[in-house]
């Protein structure tokens, strides 16, 4: 479950929905399995994940290049989003409760979105 904690809501919706789906479409099922698979292994027994550390740079030999060749045709600046999308779809529908924030480290800001666990709001 995603939460937000500035409005104290649930989240439920994929951002920039159309883009999501046009990506989304030029994977096959098994290729998005995949890295749905990769990225909850990787999330799995952890409690703080951000999404632009999780792939590594190189994504070559791995579940995440279909993203890149496929999805969105050799454009780094759309994978990355797309990638991005893909995480928050996966935080959405896991079964602990997770928030996001923007944060920065050493002074300079993080490009992805930092999840963490939180205990369920009452």
């Amino acid at each position: 479950m995603l939460y937000a904690i500035d409005s104290c809501s649930e989240i439920i919706k994929i951002p920039h929905r159309r883009k999501f789906d046009t990506w989304r479409s030029r994977l096959s099922d098994l290729e998005y399995q995949a890295i749905i698979d990769d990225l909850n292994s990787r999330i799995e027994g952890t409690e703080i994940q951000t999404s632009s550390w999780m792939p590594g740079s190189d994504w070559s030999g791995t579940v995440f290049q279909p993203i890149y060749e496929k999805a969105c045709k050799f454009c780094e600046t759309e994978s990355a989003k797309f990638f991005g999308l893909i995480v928050w779809v996966v935080f959405m529908k896991r079964l602990e409760w997770w928030s996001f924030g923007r944060y920065e480290k050493n002074g300079i800001p993080i490009t992805g979105i930092t999840y963490f666990q939180i205990d369920p709001p009452r």
